[in-house]
C-alpha cells in the first residue's frame, strides 16, 4: 500500500509544479479553491510549490454542509435538493468562492463521497467544477464527475486531489496568455 501512496505523492508533486509553470506562462491568472472531500489537500499540494503565492489566493475547506452554507453562502435548499455531493453543489461552490475572492480569476471546487457507509451507487464518486471570471461575468469552464478507483480513505483523498489538479491543468492549457485580467 505504501507504494501506491508514494506514487500518488510523486504524481501530485509533478502536476503541482506543472500547474505553477502554466500559471507562470499565463501570469494574469489567480486561483482559489473550495474543497470538501479533499479536506484542504489541493491547497496543501499547491502550497508545496515555491513561489505559488503569486497565483494561489487560498482555499475554503467546507467539509460539512453547514460550513458550505455559512462560509460560501450555498443555499440549504440546493443541498437538500441535490445532496452536498453533486454536480450542482460543486458548481455552486466554485462560483461562490470565486465571487468571494475578488483577486481570483479561476475557482476550482470539489465535493464527493469517499465512504464508507454510503450507497454503492455513489461510493467513491467525486464532482469537480471550474469557474472563470471574465470581464463581464463568471462562467463555468469545466464540470466533471469521476468514479474513484482506490478504496482506502487517504488513497481516495489523494486520488481526488490528483483528479482535481489534472482538471485544473487541462483548463489552464486552454487559456490564452493574452486573456485580459
Amino acid at each position: 500500500m505504501e507504494t501506491d501512496l508514494s506514487n500518488f505523492r510523486s504524481e501530485l508533486s509533478r502536476i503541482a509544479l506543472e500547474i505553477s509553470q502554466q500559471l507562470d506562462r499565463l501570469q494574469s491568472e489567480k486561483i482559489v479553491f473550495a474543497e470538501s472531500c479533499t479536506a484542504g489537500m489541493i491547497a496543501a499540494t499547491m502550497g508545496g510549490v515555491p513561489g505559488i503565492s503569486r497565483y494561489l489566493c487560498g482555499s475554503a475547506v467546507t467539509y460539512r454542509e453547514a460550513t458550505k452554507t455559512d462560509w460560501l453562502g450555498l443555499s440549504p435548499e440546493k443541498i437538500k435538493g441535490h445532496t452536498a455531493e453533486s454536480t450542482q453543489v460543486a458548481q455552486d461552490m466554485a462560483e461562490l468562492v470565486l465571487q468571494g475572492t475578488p483577486e481570483a480569476t479561476l475557482a476550482l471546487a470539489i465535493t464527493g463521497h469517499l465512504g464508507p457507509e454510503v450507497d454503492d451507487a455513489i461510493d467513491g464518486t467525486v464532482f469537480v467544477a471550474v469557474f472563470q471570471r471574465g470581464s463581464l461575468e463568471m462562467k463555468m469552464i469545466d464540470n466533471r464527475q469521476c468514479r474513484l478507483k482506490t478504496l482506502g480513505r487517504l488513497e481516495r483523498q489523494l486520488e481526488s486531489t490528483l483528479l482535481a489538479l489534472r482538471c485544473l491543468s487541462d483548463n489552464l492549457q486552454r487559456i490564452s496568455p493574452e486573456r485580459p485580467a
